[in-house]
């Protein structure tokens, strides 16, 4: 971890005394920040020498040598800006910065728990309210910077088997991590030390509250955060201990419209803003580690991981960039294979295309209980119902209960 737990949180709090700031400003500095260094193998000789200068009021001098803080300080709004455009110039398509503050959705999040929609998913539960109170994640955090990516690929499609557009390409979590620890290297770089870690999706972390609260977009109806120009895109946090400003949120555009919750084909939204996550198909084909409810299976269609139905519909994604990544093109055709060739490999197969994919990590179990789901559901076919035969007889009886099931569908 790259937080300096104690002392930063210490050295913010001089810094904003009120006999620190005749001192600050003889040396023509504006007291909203202090950027600092911190040795860590002197840190107690440090802390002990700063006791020892306070009597002789010379702290001020004492904090900037003796833990080698750099000597100036940073307008806040400045500094923020600058992160911004250090952020653009390493990729992201947004960067913006909200406090810590997440009581509302703190209360959402609490209902939505006890209510039991959250399914299997217990980790959504497992760490209290750290996951919606950030400095008892991480003590010390006063600020979070979030960050953007677009995905959007360019698809051929229209093959047989549908998986959400994220999830063509490469994982999206390595790319995301190395980019805001880029950003984190060229603050330390511009700035000096500062305690800060990284999120990626790797932790209990709100990114979409903390990202509206950031002014990055507004919470749609579909919970997914959207923006002007659509709702394809990564999310990625640095939680800090600088005091820096927080964007101001950006209201709700979505105005009537309720084309996303219409569109569900499994009416997993229970109304605006609230989803059913035990009737999503994204939790369904990717969460879910046991067998598919049989009323559901029906409404999956061909959707054999993730479901984009509640994003193709929006009109805000008629505004939707292609993504400028390579990382995120399609790979191994997979935004135009068939069924029948997917449901074919084997579990080398599986591992060895899908290196590198987030697909890998549902295995290979549950990929062909999904794929026997969509030959269920296809228009019957003497090619398809052969490839559910041939697995018909798996070692696993989760496969052999869902190839039953689309067995049962074909005639004869």
């Amino acid at each position: 971890m790259r937080f300096n737990q104690g002392i930063g949180r210490a050295l913010c709090r001089l810094a904003s005394a009120d006999f620190l700031q005749p001192a600050a400003h003889q040396r023509g500095l504006a007291c909203t920040q202090i950027a600092f260094e911190i040795n860590h193998g002197q840190r107690g000789h440090h802390l002990s020498q700063c006791g020892a200068q306070r009597q002789r009021g010379r702290l001020v001098r004492q904090v900037i040598f003796a833990t080698g803080i750099i000597g100036r300080m940073h307008d806040g709004n400045v500094l923020k800006e600058r992160i911004r455009g250090w952020g653009r110039e390493l990729g992201f398509t947004a960067v913006g910065v909200s406090g810590i503050e997440l009581s509302a959705a703190e209360t959402g999040l609490m209902d939505w728990l006890n209510a039991g929609l959250h399914g299997e998913m217990d980790y959504m539960a497992a760490h209290g309210t750290k996951r919606s109170r950030p400095a008892e994640l991480i003590p010390g955090t006063r600020s979070i910077i979030s960050c953007r990516v677009d995905y959007l690929p360019e698809i051929k499609g229209g093959a047989g088997a549908a998986i959400s557009r994220y999830a063509l390409g490469r994982d999206y979590h390595k790319l995301m991590r190395n980019r805001l620890q880029k950003l984190a290297d060229r603050m330390t770089a511009k700035i000096g030390n500062f305690g800060y870690r990284v999120f990626v999706d790797s932790a209990p972390v709100m990114e979409v509250a903390i990202a509206q609260n950031a002014s990055l977009g507004w919470r749609g109806k579909h919970t997914l955060l959207l923006s002007q120009t659509g709702s394809w895109f990564f999310l990625g946090e640095i939680y800090c201990d600088l005091p820096l400003p927080p964007d101001t949120p950006i209201t709700s555009h979505c105005g009537t419209c309720t084309a996303c919750l219409d569109v569900c084909p499994t009416s997993a939204f229970i109304g605006p803003y609230q989803l059913d996550a035990r009737r999503c198909i994204s939790y369904l084909t990717i969460e879910l580690k046991s067998s598919i409810p049989e009323d559901l299976r029906p409404l999956m269609g061909n959707r054999i991981y993730g479901c984009d139905d509640c994003q193709l519909v929006c009109p805000w994604n008629r505004f939707s960039p292609l993504t400028q990544e390579p990382d995120f093109a399609p790979r191994h055709g997979l935004d135009h294979a068939t069924l029948v060739e997917l449901f074919a490999w084997t579990e080398t197969e599986f591992n060895d295309r899908l290196a590198g994919s987030p697909i890998r990590r549902i295995g290979h179990e549950r990929w062909l209980r999904n794929i026997a789901i969509a030959l269920g559901n296809d228009a019957p076919a003497a090619e398809a119902k052969a490839a559910l035969l041939t697995r018909q007889d798996h070692p696993s009886a989760l496969v052999r209960e869902h190839v039953a099931w689309a067995l049962s569908r074909y005639p004869g």
